[in-house]
């Protein structure tokens, strides 16, 4: 059941992941899906509705028709009392004619202030049980601040429990960001140096080229710590800190990237540059700036940037600079992870080019677009006189593994066995919140930086951070 089924999240990606996941076997070809909106649509408007989005995810065959005439079905959203027994019944009566179990997921694709007057609408009508299971999925953003975000989480609580809660954040379903796990507990050579004692600093950077868009009524109420840094810088965060889980459970992984937050000393102001995008050029082509956007006041001091210093107060962290960096109209699209080690403590080659021409070694993991990892080392070029030279060694994902599945496609999966290893538990996002609320009420000066460019400059004077973009440096 997708409420909010005409909106452009279940077009652009819910609908054609399901499909995905049905026809690929990550989901039984028996799942029905049930589209509830306000409007004037019926089974079959809905259906054609469905088929144009498949199409647009290029699903245009026979089979993507025949799951939408078969498995499509629509109901109005409900308004009152009455209308809420029709779509239980409705509900019912699918699961009657088709001899289906009585398994349930409710995905609300909606406005976050719409949320908590859906989950009460569910429990009134007794739909927060079935025969089988339900489960709820909540999108993101999970409150705008500590408040808000214990609030929701009352609401929920109040007619489901934690395990039938999906709080999902679509990075979570990446192949490569879950696959940070992996590249560290179960590489020795790697786990055995992300410590105190060999690591100088780790920079997150998630940077995108676009805009604002048409986003600017929900960006100039949100800004750059409520839309990314609060959710998925934080989880990008607990999985690259994150010790060593007891066991490989959705509790055991998330009982630690809870334990990373908290462990988290409180961020200083003086450690946070803001910044918001003025016009410029990416990429040959002029880039409007942030308040020449539709929908954005001309005298707006919303930022669109921020990049800050976190340190995180345990044995194996202590000391090691984690640095968070975000913005709109950067150069170009990337998220990349940059593990800096601790240069050679002595140096031998005195003498030889510069004072000491040896650069610490770099683990540079790309999350996307460019999914994959290099390792950077120093060598000895050939020849004389001796000259010593950084090269890498790297591994492309799309070079050896052909189909990276959508996030949206995994997660989805992943709901319907119930699995929540993926996904955000509630006391997560209130810790994420305790620590990152504080700043929205600092008063932090917010710099201006022309669009195609990484940022203002105070976040190279203040915090010595470069370009964004390790794929681009020397």
């Amino acid at each position: 059941m997708i409420f909010g089924a005409t909106g452009d999240l279940a077009r652009r990606k819910l609908l054609p992941s399901l499909y995905r996941a049905v026809s690929e076997g990550g989901i039984r070809d028996r799942a029905y899906v049930l589209g509830i909106a306000p409007g004037n649509l019926d089974d079959d408007s809905f259906r054609l509705m469905s088929r144009e989005a498949l199409a647009g995810a290029g699903h245009t065959g026979t089979d993507a028709a025949r799951w939408c005439d078969e498995r499509v079905l629509f109901e109005k959203v409900p308004r009152d009392a009455e209308s809420l027994t029709d779509l239980a019944r409705r509900i019912e009566s699918i699961e009657a004619d088709n001899d289906l179990p009585g398994n349930r997921a409710f995905y609300l694709a909606l406005p976050p202030p719409a949320v908590p007057a859906v989950v009460e609408f569910l429990g009134a009508a007794h739909l927060n049980r079935s025969a089988g299971w339900t489960r709820l999925v909540v999108e993101k953003p999970f409150g705008r601040d500590l408040d808000s975000a214990r609030s929701l989480n009352d609401s929920l609580h109040k007619y489901f429990d934690e395990g039938q809660i999906f709080r999902i954040d679509h990075y979570l379903g990446k192949e490569t960001v879950q696959n940070l796990l992996t590249f560290r507990f179960a590489n020795p050579l790697f786990e055995s140096t992300w410590n105190r004692d060999r690591l100088a600093s780790i920079e997150i950077t998630v940077a995108e080229s676009i805009g604002v868009g048409t986003r600017a009524g929900y960006y100039e109420t949100s800004g750059v710590i409520r839309d990314m840094i609060q959710n998925h810088m934080a989880q990008l965060l607990t999985l690259v800190s994150m010790e060593a889980p007891s066991r490989f459970t959705a509790d055991a992984i998330r009982n630690e990237k809870v334990q990373v937050l908290e462990s988290v000393k409180p961020i200083s102001p003086a450690d946070v540059v803001l910044g918001q995008y003025t016009a410029g050029t990416i990429s040959g082509r002029d880039a409007a700036g942030y308040r020449e956007e539709p929908g954005v006041a001309t005298d707006s001091a919303t930022p669109t940037y921020v990049a800050m210093k976190v340190a995180i107060e345990s044995w194996r962290w202590q000391g090691v600079p984690i640095f968070l960096r975000t913005g709109k109209r950067l150069p170009r699209r990337t998220t990349q992870i940059a593990v800096t080690y601790r240069p050679a403590p002595v140096c031998i080659l005195h003498g030889v080019g510069d004072d000491c021409p040896i650069n610490p070694n770099v683990i540079v993991l790309t999350l996307q677009p460019d999914e994959g990892f290099s390792v950077r080392f120093e060598l000895k070029a050939p020849g004389e006189p001796v000259t010593v030279t950084s090269e890498e060694l790297s591994f492309d994902y799309h070079s050896e593994f052909s189909d990276i599945p959508d996030a949206y496609q995994t997660l989805i999966a992943d709901i319907m066995v119930g699995d929540q290893t993926l996904f955000v538990r509630g006391d997560e996002v209130e810790a994420s919140w305790r620590l990152f609320a504080p700043l929205l009420d600092a008063e932090l000066e917010v710099h201006s930086y022309a669009a195609g460019t990484w940022g203002p400059a105070a976040t190279e004077d203040r915090l010595g951070l470069g370009a964004g973009d390790w794929t681009m440096r020397d």
